[in-house]
């Protein structure tokens, strides 16, 4: 079964310094339909403005990743840390509950635009240190892997965050680990087929959740760049 999340429905924000797109409750923003799926707990798009911040704040138990796609962006924690991280990068913390963490856009000119995924932990795994690689926005590469597979980030969690890229000539069939998936667009959309013959469209910035599923084939008129976040059980 596959359920389109249109960006249009999503929750958004906006307080001058800070866009933002809630594909789940986060903030301000609540609908009781919509409180995470599975593990995934947060999947929010902002745009922050040229010398702008976060205030400290502490986290629950929960790996975070940011996908920075526009400028960059520096992460200090309440021990005086300090990690920058520019566009085409990914980034994941597990935030110790001891410590407080802001986001800070030092540029005097350029928003930041990025992509943040919380991603429940397991109990029993402790804090990891921060970890990031480079992500080419044309690549199909896992980003991120319980077992820090391929050198992908390593997380707390059975879940396998892949970016794909779609073009015109390259439909792509994708073999799912487990019964729960979540397909989020970056850029462009796609036709999304399951292996009954199930399809849906979605566009640029959509969500679709997959459950129950096998296998997808997804095929794009244009290009498409996405995440597919394989939650496994």
């Amino acid at each position: 079964m596959m359920t389109l999340r249109a960006v249009k429905h999503c929750g958004k924000a906006d307080y001058g310094w800070l866009q933002a797109r809630y594909a789940f409750s986060f903030g301000h923003y609540f609908d009781p339909d919509f409180m995470g799926f599975k593990t995934l707990r947060v999947l929010n798009q902002e745009v922050i403005a040229p010398e702008s911040a976060f205030q400290p704040k502490s986290y629950p138990h929960v790996d975070i990743l940011n996908f920075i796609l526009q400028g960059s962006a520096e992460y200090r924690d309440s021990l005086g840390n300090k990690i920058n991280v520019s566009e085409g990068e990914c980034i994941r913390f597990s935030p110790r509950p001891d410590l407080s963490y802001s986001e800070h856009n030092i540029c005097p000119y350029k928003p930041l635009t990025r992509l943040q995924l919380w991603l429940n932990a397991c109990p029993q795994q402790e804090y990891y240190p921060a970890q990031k690689i480079q992500l080419p926005p044309d690549s199909n590469m896992l980003v991120a892997s319980p077992d820090g597979e391929n050198e992908s980030i390593q997380l707390r969690q059975q879940i396998w965050i892949t970016q794909l890229n779609i073009t015109p000539e390259s439909a792509q069939h994708i073999k799912l680990k487990g019964k729960n998936a979540y397909l989020q667009s970056i850029r462009g959309g796609a036709t999304l087929q399951a292996e009954n013959g199930e399809t849906i469209e979605m566009s640029c910035n959509d969500g679709v959740f997959i459950q129950n599923e096998n296998a997808l084939t997804l095929s794009s008129s244009k290009s498409m760049r996405a995440l597919l976040i394989d939650l496994g059980a």
